[in-house]
């Protein structure tokens, strides 16, 4: 059962004071000034073990809340992404589709409709066989089948045609036509499994961002006769480095930079210089501008081990630029200045004790939304929770509300939280799906499905579409977000659903990890 945290809060005078030399910066970060690194100054509301708590008990409220709406004659925003973009397409793109994992920089899109009322598979691929290919980890050799926890597909509009793109187990990064699940273009190959969401380029150049265990960061031109890579960055070409040499992450494209972390532990901006060539094909000349450690002393010395990657997505709102790492370690920094030459500076800092692989949302009010798991059993993770919604504007102490979802062996949150009419739908390893108030933290319901369930939840048209790990992909009614809501259909696929679905048009796409991908929609 969910309960709310609570545990005493208290504060040092002094402590107090270096607070409000910090929210000082934070507000001038938030009004276009530049932040001020808090380092090691500030440990976050955590640092000394205060939690916020609001009470989740009580009547489920019987308000239906309004449905969210958005403006599209907003004047242009001068910063790198507007958080009033929230829950829309991905900002400033010239790009019809759902072209990054969940959507836009905020990371709180997830596709348009309709969705399909009676859905059955309308293809699957590849015809016949799976995608499958051998992988070693810290356990020795593997087979991995199908896509995995971070393999969203990408679903865009160009030259006339649906393209979808995802990368998979078998090495490859595939690119088929919406319709019918054939080849645009042949299977770029890696040197190991291609596992985080694909990012298309939202100016319009034809580019693909992608990483794969094969320690490479790829940009990849799609106007070739077939996928060509332009240039690539290594794990190991960045110093001091940590843990891992995969990238799982989704990287964001804006204002020809590219954001990614990786499980190198570092954190990476790099200049991407696209333009055209005398023979009308797509150049890049990237160069790395700037990369940090994602990790600090004060962290180490809490983890007692170095298991810090950065396995989640990087996210954007205003100037800042938000990620956490498996150490638990919740990060802003101010990229303000990056246009001009001023180097990022870290502005928030938030320890949530525990491995924080799912990616952080961003709401329109500068909210954040994250979820930790919970298997270092540590002390300061039993106290705090897993899921929670944090302030930065508040860093000594940022905690709005926090709900603990713990238990024996490997509990918490793997999938990233989905948003939609003023609720958090969250699911867990161990198979919890929590209907949750975003003001509030209240849970006002709970479905349990057989889990591990490590997708993020997809909203769209107000139906909730979830997998399991039996592999049924569910569609929920959540237009009544006071009550636990109905199931609208079901259907079963081959494996475990461990990716996150894509919703375009009428149809609905997910990879699974009985080796197939499939394309879901009414006939």
């Amino acid at each position: 059962m969910a309960q709310q945290a609570s545990v005493q809060q208290w504060r040092r005078f002094g402590v107090l004071i270096a607070a409000l030399g910090i929210v000082f910066a934070v507000v001038a970060l938030t009004t276009g000034g530049g932040g001020k690194d808090t380092g090691d100054t500030t440990s976050g509301a955590g640092s000394d073990g205060s939690v916020a708590a609001t009470p989740s008990t009580g009547k489920p409220t019987t308000t239906k809340a309004p449905p969210t709406t958005t403006t599209t004659t907003r004047p242009p925003y001068n910063g790198f992404v507007d958080p009033a973009s929230y829950q829309e397409p991905y900002p400033k793109s010239t790009v019809e589709g759902l072209i990054t994992f969940r959507g836009n920089p905020t990371r709180s899109y997830y596709g348009k409709g309709p969705v399909p009322k009676a859905p059955k598979i309308l293809w699957s691929y590849p015809r016949s066989g799976g995608m499958c290919g051998v992988s070693s980890d810290e356990t020795g050799p593997l087979t991995w089948c199908g896509t995995g926890w971070n393999g969203q597909p990408s679903v865009w509009e160009r030259n006339g045609k649906t393209w979808v793109a995802f990368g998979a187990y078998d090495y490859g990064i595939h690119f088929l036509d919406y319709n019918d699940g054939s080849e645009i273009l042949p299977t770029l190959k890696t040197g190991d499994l291609a596992k985080g969401t694909v990012t298309v380029d939202p100016d319009g150049f034809p580019l693909l961002y992608h990483g794969s265990r094969d320690n490479n960061l790829r940009v990849v031109a799609l106007d070739r006769a077939e996928p060509t890579v332009l240039w690539k960055l290594n794990a190991k070409d960045v110093s001091p480095t940590l843990w891992n040499d995969d990238w799982d992450g989704s990287p964001l494209v804006v204002d020809d930079y590219l954001f990614e972390g990786g499980e190198n532990s570092q954190i990476h901006i790099v200049k991407l210089n696209r333009a055209y060539g005398p023979d009308g094909k797509v150049t890049v000349n990237p160069q790395l501008v700037w990369h940090a450690p994602g990790w600090d002393d004060e962290l180490l010395n809490a983890l007692g081990d170095k298991m810090v990657s950065i396995e989640n997505s990087v996210a954007i709102s205003g100037n800042t630029l938000y990620f956490a790492n498996s150490g638990g370690l919740v990060q802003g920094w101010d990229i303000g200045g990056l246009k001009e030459g001023r180097m990022p500076t870290r502005v928030f800092r938030f320890w949530t004790g525990d491995d924080t692989d799912s990616t952080i949302t961003i709401d329109d009010q500068g909210f954040l939304y994250v979820g930790s798991e919970f298997k270092r059993q540590t002390a300061r993770g039993k106290a705090l929770g897993q899921i929670m919604k944090l302030d930065p504007r508040k860093p000594i102490d940022p905690v709005v509300w926090a709900i603990k979802e713990e238990g024996p062996g490997k509990q918490g949150v793997w999938g990233t939280m989905g948003h939609a009419n003023g609720m958090l739908y969250v699911d867990t390893n161990a198979g919890h799906v929590y209907g949750i108030e975003r003001d509030t933290g209240k849970v006002v319901w709970t479905k349990n499905l057989p889990g591990p369930t490590w997708q993020s939840p997809v909203i769209v048209d107000s139906v909730l579409v979830l997998g399991d790990c039996s592999g049924v992909l569910h569609g929920y009614d959540v237009s009544n977000p006071a009550v636990d809501p109905p199931e609208l259909w079901s259907i079963k696929v081959e494996g475990c659903i461990e990716s996150t679905p894509a919703v375009w048009k009428g149809r609905i796409f997910v990879g699974a990890r009985g080796g197939k991908f499939y394309a879901i929609g009414d006939q």
